[in-house]
């Protein structure tokens, strides 16, 4: 059994709080014991008592202590840390988070012989601005929740997504080729279309578009974002509620990329 040691763990409390009273009893006892020989029997029974108990008692309180506010000082850091990188509205990564997750990844797979792969998406709901104009700010945000849990109904564990504007999230796919990362897009869009939204009563469709690139081999993320947004505004111009997708292949080649609606 493997026991957590990390800075919020009660683990690591109670093993410093435990190593640094022995450390100071067996220091005590040191120090003391060049006085032993020359103490009486009931003198070395009172100096050794003391030896165990006053480092017990005053150094075991003190390291509990202090372990105890370092653990509440590390549990509120990350708090902290998942406030700043989480999108307050709907508990996704907000736009920094996500490219720097992103970043991150890329940057290790560059720094690997072997050429890595993934895709990005870009998922902006339809006629957002009208849903806030005829049912108010308040459903607009019941309708971001919405589309923002739906998203992330159809990923797996090790993909990320993230909220990088007003109604636009991003999707990353780390390790998904390119015919996976198409049909997770068109399982986001089909799910948010099939989904039901019905602020007062009222059935509320919903829709989004969606512009994507898989990659296969070094890439930035600069370099795929402004690849899946233009293919975001294909995919409006067509007539939104439809993916606009670009494989490796067809980037390299000139082919003209998958748009299904």
């Amino acid at each position: 059994m493997r026991i957590d040691l990390s800075p919020t763990s009660w683990g690591r409390v109670v093993l410093v709080t435990v190593a640094g009273t022995a450390f100071f009893i067996a220091a005590a006892f040191f120090v003391d014991s060049f006085n032993f020989p020359s103490l009486s029997p009931d003198a070395l029974l009172w100096a050794k008592l003391t030896d165990l108990f006053l480092p017990l008692v005053l150094g075991g309180s003190f390291l509990l202590f202090l372990m105890w506010k370092m653990r509440q000082l590390a549990v509120a850091q990350k708090e902290l840390s998942i406030v700043a990188a989480t999108d307050s509205l709907t508990a996704v990564f907000n736009r920094g988070a996500f490219s720097m997750l992103v970043e991150a990844y890329l940057d290790q797979a560059r720094s690997r012989a072997a050429a890595d792969a993934g895709a990005l998406l870009i998922v902006d709901a339809d006629h957002f601005k009208s849903i806030n104009d005829r049912l108010g700010h308040d459903c607009g945000d019941q309708a971001l929740k919405l589309i923002a849990r739906t998203i992330q109904g159809q990923l797996h564990r090790a993909d990320i997504v993230g909220r990088i504007g007003g109604e636009e999230f991003a999707v990353f796919l780390p390790g998904a080729d390119a015919t996976r990362s198409f049909l997770v897009a068109e399982s986001i869009r089909l799910r948010i279309r099939e989904a039901e939204f019905t602020p007062g009563g009222q059935p509320c469709p919903l829709s989004v578009s969606i512009g994507g690139i898989a990659f296969n081999g070094p890439t930035t993320y600069h370099d795929m974002f402004q690849v899946a947004d233009r293919h975001l505004y294909k995919a409006k111009s067509n007539g939104r509620d439809q993916v606009s997708f670009e494989s490796p292949r067809s980037a390299l080649s000139g082919e003209a990329a998958n748009t299904f609606h």
